[in-house]
């Protein structure tokens, strides 16, 4: 009975009337500007020229960004969340509800110190651990988010979130969001770079520098300084000559296919990429070769020291330096592999921390300040984002019957530096243990909101329309956090 009102026809007639003026009245809003959602930005990519330069949606505080990926979870409590509490309870069960707490992998055990001393730094006195000396040097020029929180306690998903901001897989990574809204200002080498530890890749492998559904042109290109980009070289049988009149005459050909299908789009990004990869071949192999840096240079960065492993992520460092100052966009430099099982080339920190961390510092910290250094030197740091990120942190206690510490999602810190960013600052906290973000919790779309405006973009704005939906790098969340900018 209560639906009979359905058969009449009257009122479907007039249900059906309001249902569509309110369809009208909702388009002349849209397209006055007034309704409360701002209208979604999508920016005019021309398919010949995929990577020609385009406007911010602001002023932009940066150019550029570096992203420095430590994979396998890097333990704040050991590096820059200092706890006097979790010294002065040591060895003790955590109070307050952590009793037989369940976590990644099982029970946990009593609360652990940091295992490495923590001391003032700089003229901020930030309290950092000696596990990291020479990047505690540059305490001043940082700015630490201490209540980072993540949706995964798995390192998969986790990774994928911190790069593409979701924990599914299919979805656009930052740099590739980067270089669709913005382009290049370089046009011979790609918008977006990512250099893989020398040691492999991490534990989602491409997918962390995909373009998801995004154009593939806005991927990025992933090489190393001990490996070259893939198929670029010439091959021997081929002269330079010969090169040269082929890349000639197959442009002539070229352009006569697009005067006859010049609304081709797939065709004009097939040519653009063929034409970006001409120029790559003279481009990367002057950036590749690092033989004209100073001895001075190779000596800061630590280029030729006798661990193997250091000296190859010292030269990815000095290539990140040297694609930035070319202009490229974005750039995502990886520490840590997975392919040597966990926590051996890796932060993953579950069985042996105290003699594992020591290995994966002394590859990480030289190189990186270095790099932090030799920006701010050179003016780029001036103009340039950087950031350093993992998937997630651990927690403040052992687990039970190990010597390491499990994963945790529920607080951890990232920092950055540079363009637009205040120096020797710290924002947000996690409890006494170093356990939960508590104060100014922030997430991992409050980071991707802060990156993107930091750039000159609006975050709810920039979006791509697929399968029926706006998408965009924070989905429907985000706030920029305002307390870090300078």
């Amino acid at each position: 009975m209560n639906s009979r009102h359905l058969l009449d026809r009257r009122r479907f007639l007039g249900t059906t009337m309001h249902g569509l003026s309110g369809i009208a009245l909702t388009s002349l809003l849209s397209r006055q500007g007034l309704l409360a959602a701002p209208l979604p930005i999508r920016p005019q990519v021309d398919s010949s020229q995929p990577y020609a330069p385009r406007q911010p949606h602001h002023e932009a505080k940066a150019k550029r960004v570096l992203v420095v990926f430590c994979t396998g979870a890097l333990s704040h409590v050991d590096t820059f969340d200092y706890k006097p509490e979790l010294i002065r309870l040591h060895d003790q069960p955590m109070p307050a509800g952590g009793a037989k707490l369940i976590t990644f992998q099982g029970e946990q055990g009593n609360l652990v110190k940091p295992l490495w001393e923590f001391k003032p730094r700089g003229q901020s006195g930030k309290m950092m651990s000696d596990l990291l000396p020479n990047l505690a040097e540059m305490a001043d020029d940082m700015c630490f988010i201490h209540s980072m929180t993540a949706k995964s306690n798995t390192h998969g998903p986790a990774e994928s979130q911190m790069s593409t901001g979701f924990t599914l897989d299919g979805f656009p990574s930052m740099g590739a969001w980067t270089s669709y809204a913005l382009g290049s200002e370089c046009d011979n080498l790609p918008a977006f770079v990512a250099i893989p530890d020398p040691r492999g890749g991490p534990q989602i492998g491409q997918r962390q520098w995909a373009s998801g559904f995004l154009p593939a042109v806005f991927q990025g290109t992933a090489f190393n300084a001990d490996k070259a980009i893939a198929n670029l070289s010439r091959p021997a049988s081929i002269s330079e000559n010969a090169e040269m009149a082929s890349r000639e005459f197959l442009k002539r050909l070229n352009g006569r296919h697009m005067e006859q299908h010049p609304g081709d789009t797939e065709l004009a990004a097939r040519i653009s990429s063929y034409e970006l990869a001409a120029k790559m071949q003279l481009a990367a192999p002057e950036i590749s070769d690092l033989s004209s840096e100073s001895e001075a240079t190779r000596k800061l960065y630590g280029m030729d020291d006798s661990d193997k492993s250091k000296a190859g992520f010292a030269k990815n460092c000095v290539l990140a330096r040297r694609l930035l100052e070319r202009g490229v966009r974005f750039v995502q430099l990886f520490h840590g592999a997975y392919a040597m099982g966990e926590g051996v080339g890796n932060w993953d920190g579950h069985k042996a921390i105290a003699s594992q961390y020591p290995v994966h510092a002394n590859i990480l910290d030289q190189p990186c300040a270095a790099l932090m250094k030799d920006l701010k030197s050179r003016g780029l740091l001036d103009d340039t984002l950087v950031a350093l990120v993992t998937e997630f942190c651990r927690m403040p206690t052992f687990q039970k019957n190990a010597n390491g510490r499990d994963h945790n999602p529920s607080g951890f810190t990232v920092w950055l530096a540079g363009a637009g960013i205040k120096k020797g600052f710290s924002y947000g906290s996690t409890d006494d243990f170093g356990w939960k973000a508590v104060e100014n919790v922030t997430t991992i779309y409050d980071l991707h909101s802060t990156i993107l405006h930091l750039l000159g973009l609006d975050h709810e704005r920039l979006s791509f329309y697929n399968n029926g939906i706006e998408r965009r790098l924070t989905d429907v969340h985000g706030h920029v956090v305002k307390p870090v900018l300078a």
